[in-house]
């Protein structure tokens, strides 16, 4: 059975990677690029008092939605404040919660931000007394001046920030290298090696927070997983990592993604990645319940996991053997979905790439996931992409 490869290199010159295979995961280079400043942080403790803090001043309450008065601030005509039952100070809605206040009462946000104040108070609150549902649920925060930092329905199941932040904390500590899970080093692009240790910065940094919501991202970049041979005899290392993200004011689900990666580059891109696996929970009534007996669980239990299965499983898929000749290849191909096209292209795709025709099942899922890379339409990669899973899987 192959083992994690020796750390003796790492230091010097980083860990050799081969990133042709396997797919490209653009979902953390995306909030990398988008971030400004104020909403990276630098360790899970620093993120952490941040996530907490806010939610030690906030007050969550349901109300009648007719008992909701709406009018202009006497200070400022441009904006909006809200009276509500048992608060004797007005409340200043933020951004987001303003078009959650418009989408529930059925108001087109991006047009009532155009109107006088005045206005959109009058149309805002002919919507809130004539609201079907009656009740909503309110997220309050004191910070200096009152804030409504969410407006949901009653039955919204809030999960905190921080509790996603603390439970990755447990199995992370801080996340910048005290346990094995940590912000990730960087892909060298001229030497194609993956060097674990970066200085954590701004620019670097994979921990995120805004007003709204929270996204980390950590991996497992000291300890390779040799999961079989190149062609070129050198061994194909793999890295353990997820990522995970959050929102208590409902603008996005709770989710935890886990897989294993060959690297990641300076702009956080996700490439040679294999086993996706991904739990998402709605913020529905029960969904604290499920986060303490589903997601939190499955973090832990990938983080303490064995790789032997997944190496088993790429062991398998190398070794299954299913065509040599080219009629071989396409029936093979078109008896599990693959249009005459693709069939073609995925070949082409191992040929280009390993100089030889696909054999094995894993020789066919690195044409596939290839073929996947050259799409631009999302949902057409991930089909392909999903096809690719289940080729590696049937080889198990």
């Amino acid at each position: 059975m192959s083992t994690p490869a020796s750390t003796t290199q790492t230091v010097a010159s980083g860990f050799k990677v081969d990133i042709s295979r396997g797919e490209r995961i653009g979902r953390v280079s995306s909030e990398w690029f988008s971030r400004p400043d104020d909403e990276r942080f630098l360790s899970l403790t620093d993120l952490y008092d941040t996530v907490r803090s806010r939610a030690e001043r906030a007050h969550a309450r349901t109300i009648e939605s007719a008992a909701i008065r709406v009018e202009a601030t006497r200070d400022n005509a441009e904006r909006l404040e809200l009276l509500v039952p048992g608060q004797r100070q007005a409340i200043a809605p933020t951004h987001w919660s303003y078009g959650q206040l418009c989408s529930l009462v059925g108001a087109p946000a991006t047009y009532m931000r155009q109107l006088p104040a005045p206005l959109a108070a009058i149309n805002l609150q002919h919507g809130l007394l004539n609201h079907r549902a009656e009740l909503v649920k309110t997220l309050e925060m004191d910070d200096g001046r009152l804030k409504l930092r969410a407006v949901t329905g009653p039955e919204y199941g809030r999960i905190w920030d921080h509790e996603l932040v603390s439970a990755v904390m447990k199995i992370a500590g801080n996340g910048t290298g005290d346990t094995m899970w940590k912000v990730p080093g960087v892909l060298d692009w001229a030497t194609m090696t993956h060097n674990p240790f970066v200085d954590i910065t701004k620019d670097t940094t994979t921990l995120y927070a805004s007003d709204r919501d929270v996204f980390l991202f950590l991996v497992d970049d000291t300890h390779p997983i040799e999961a079989g041979r190149l062609p070129n005899g050198e061994p194909d290392l793999y890295f353990r990592g997820f990522y995970a993200w959050n929102s208590e004011v409902g603008s996005k689900t709770l989710g935890i993604a886990s897989f294993y990666l060959r690297a990641v580059c300076a702009n956080r891109n996700l490439w040679g990645t294999e086993n996706f696996e991904e739990i998402t929970i709605r913020h529905s009534k029960f969904a604290a319940q499920r986060f303490a007996h589903e997601a939190a669980p499955a973090l832990t239990s990938f983080a303490n996991s064995s790789p032997a299965p997944f190496i088993a499983g790429i062991k398998a898929a190398r070794e299954r053997i299913v065509a040599r000749k080219d009629d071989e290849r396409e029936t093979f191909l078109r008896r599990r979905g693959f249009s005459k096209g693709e069939t073609g292209k995925v070949i082409e795709m191992v040929l280009s790439e390993e100089g030889r025709p696909p054999e094995s099942i894993f020789d066919f899922v690195q044409g596939v996931t290839a073929l996947a890379r050259t799409k631009t339409n999302q949902d057409m990669r991930l089909e392909l992409e999903g096809k690719a899973k289940k080729l590696l899987e049937s080889a198990s």
